[in-house]
């Protein structure tokens, strides 16, 4: 579904992402892990058309979506959930959500899903007239990632999804992601906690310093002397 190849990205004269490739398949979780700075978030940036790669393409079904602006990749069915939430801490917990689906013109779909993201979040529902700054961190990500599943995305690109969440709301956050994928809507999952990714994965990537030096599946990953020492603490 989504292909990334010799991807590079700078940011002036630093060259932040050197050559990277990898695919997402169709209903798949991958997931990309690696250290603060590895330029994980700046892959997401860019596949979301946020950043402008300097050379190198990406792909959605085919189509090369490389220089689209980021309004037309959502359109095209990518969807961003931002690190750090981002919600418009003004707005309603509803209001947010419809703004998900600001490129959609489906009226009736859109009331559809808007009742399958309060099934998926039942917190939300209860919430839906509250202003989203009032919300919980754990609230916030559940609304981030419900506002970009309104966009009606193939592909949800989730970032750091359980940064600074309480253990017991990281493992909640992780089963909704399972429950999201089930659904039909590949993940590509950029995440801090390496296990967490990588017990749900069905491959993964390591990046260093913008660049990939390892991949598998979540369970050779998990299960790598290599990656215990640097991701797992083993």
């Amino acid at each position: 579904m989504l292909k990334v190849k010799d991807l590079k990205v700078r940011y002036g004269m630093i060259e932040a992402i050197k050559g990277i490739s990898f695919e997402v398949d169709d209903s798949e979780i991958v997931t990309l892990i690696g250290a603060n700075g590895a330029g994980k978030t700046t892959t997401m940036h860019t596949i979301s058309g946020l950043i402008k790669a300097a050379s190198g393409s990406i792909e959605l079904d085919g189509r090369d979506i490389t220089k689209l602006p980021a309004h037309k990749i959502v359109e095209m069915g990518i969807a961003q959930c931002p690190e750090r939430r981002r919600v418009f801490a003004q707005q309603s917990v509803e209001d947010n959500l419809f703004l998900g689906a600001y490129t959609r013109k489906d009226k009736d779909e859109i009331r559809k899903d808007l009742e399958n993201v309060y099934e998926l979040f039942p917190r939300l529902k209860e919430r839906s007239t509250q202003m989203a700054g009032t919300l919980s961190g754990g609230e916030q990500q559940m609304l981030a990632m419900g506002r970009a599943l309104m966009a009606k995305p193939k592909i949800m690109l989730l970032d750091e999804p359980s940064m600074g969440l309480s253990p017991l709301l990281v493992r909640e956050i992780f089963d909704i992601i399972k429950n999201i994928n089930s659904q039909g809507v590949t993940i590509l999952l950029v995440e801090q906690n390496a296990k967490m990714a990588l017990s749900i994965a069905n491959r993964a990537y390591v990046i260093e310093t913008g660049r990939i030096v390892m991949s598998g599946t979540g369970e050779e990953l998990l299960n790598s002397e290599d990656i215990k020492k640097a991701y797992l603490g083993g």
